[in-house]
């Protein structure tokens, strides 16, 4: 902590994420203000931990310390905090102001940094990939857009939501090309579900904690910065174009949640994805709110369609169905693509995995009591990869269902046989999307159109 005792004392309420990053962005270096600690909220056992000295700067000889949320209240009383910041994402309108209400009642300022304080500036052109909500389809997306990119002969770089869980001081900066150095990163799999995709596809991905730092790093190698989002959050770098997803599965949410109303404000183009998925009248219902906000802009519809690897093995079987782990617990979907894709293939029962549920894995069902009849992938930390294998292995069924973007196999031992459910992003016949991409990049790279259509 640092030894001066004449600035403005901060706490940064997060989730290992945003928080760090404004941190680094807004207030490292500033000699006015005093980060106290963070508070951490969503994910595990981030508690307890410290924000490194290596990472924190010379203000912070010690680091700073990470405490759990529950103690705001404590912490503005006890520490006379002068300000609060909220920084971290996929939360319900009504629980940032309930979280706005203990910081004032704390004797604290309430603070939203914005994303012209916060947001990196590339030396590249740089599109960003961002949702309303946890789990619209943000990966496919930016994995349809490297595809478009790299046919168009250019270098792309992904530059990655940050997902740092493990040692923080090892991972602020982080370059992955392949499965192997996912493994040398130790990542959980909540990051391999992110990542897998991208390096079986042949992209470069950067993550970490420094972003500027990161940044830097990335537009060496590129051309164009492709952001991939993570929640409902805005990009850390400052976007070219902002393509924001909207998810008809959950109309209405579009304006729910922080900051994904941000997000969609800020949009230079909406997609209304998995319209394949929706009924007409939902699709309608998100296309109006988007109108709303935006009397103007671009609005695609889009698609994402559901592969099962072997479905024919799926027919008439009893089966588990694990689903990504984000978009079912603060994500708020009761399921996803692995429930979708059991269900048409026919499955004979898809059976509450509530039954088997062993250690770390009942805390989540307590804490997420929306969940459907599905298994949430959660492995941030061993205990919980263990907890999922125990659970897997205990159950009674014929055989598992997979919609985890990463391979569980790879990770765990399981002793059943595993067909694995895919989300594969389209966009219309006409590809109108393709050709707005192509206009942007004749726009700020010079691409000319022969070789767009090419």
């Amino acid at each position: 902590m640092s030894q001066k005792t004449n600035r403005n004392k901060i706490v940064i309420m997060g989730a290992a994420g945003r928080d760090f990053h404004n941190f680094n962005i807004v207030y490292r270096n500033d000699p006015g203000s005093e980060v106290v600690a963070f508070t951490a909220a969503q994910i595990p056992d981030i508690a307890g931990k410290r924000y490194p000295p290596a990472l924190a700067g010379p203000f912070y000889p010690e680091g700073i310390p990470i405490v759990d949320e529950i103690e705001l209240a404590d912490l503005c009383r006890e520490q006379h905090i002068d300000q609060v910041i909220f920084a971290y994402s996929d939360v319900p309108h009504n629980q940032v102001m309930h979280q706005a209400s203990i910081a004032l009642a704390g004797g604290a300022d309430f603070t939203l940094l914005g994303p012209k304080r916060t947001q990196v500036k590339a030396s590249v052109p740089v599109i960003a990939c961002c949702a309303v909500r946890t789990g619209c389809g943000k990966s496919q997306v930016t994995q349809w857009l490297s595809k478009i990119l790299k046919s168009r002969g250019l270098k792309v770089a992904v530059i990655r939501h940050p997902m740092p869980y493990g040692d923080l001081e090892k991972q602020a900066v982080q370059r992955f090309t392949s499965m192997a150095d996912l493994d040398r990163a130790d990542c959980t799999i909540e990051e391999r579900e992110e990542y897998e995709p991208h390096l079986s596809i042949g992209n470069t991905v950067f993550a970490g904690i420094d972003y500027a730092k990161i940044v830097a790093i990335a537009e060496q190698e590129a051309e164009i910065i492709l952001w991939d989002g993570g929640n409902n959050d805005f990009s850390f770098i400052r976007p070219d174009l902002l393509i924001v997803l909207t998810d008809p599965l959950r109309p209405g949410h579009e304006t729910g949640h922080h900051p994904g109303e941000v997000v969609l404000h800020m949009a230079d183009i909406v997609l209304i994805n998995k319209a394949n998925s929706a009924t007409d009248a939902a699709v309608q219902r998100v296309f109006e709110n988007v109108r709303r906000i935006h009397p103007s802009i671009p609005i695609f519809k889009t698609f994402s369609k559901v592969n099962l690897d072997r479905p024919e093995q799926v027919k008439g079987k009893r089966v588990i169905v694990i689903e990504d782990g984000p978009t079912i617990t603060h994500g708020g979907m009761a399921y996803g693509a692995g429930f979708i894709a059991a269900t048409q293939a026919q499955a004979a029962e898809i059976i509450d995995p509530r039954a088997f549920a062993s250690g770390r894995l009942t805390d989540v069902y307590r804490q997420y009591p929306h969940i459907g009849n599905v298994l949430p992938a959660i492995g941030y930390h061993p205990p919980q990869l263990k907890a999922l294998q125990q659970t897997i292995n205990t159950a009674d069924a014929d055989l598992i269902v997979s919609a985890t973007p990463c391979n569980l196999s790879a990770l765990i031992a399981i002793d059943k046989p595993v067909v694995r459910a895919r989300y594969e992003f389209l966009e219309d016949d006409n590809a109108e999307l393709s050709r707005y991409i192509d206009t942007f990049l004749k726009n700020h790279l010079g691409i000319p159109a022969n070789k767009c259509h090419s």
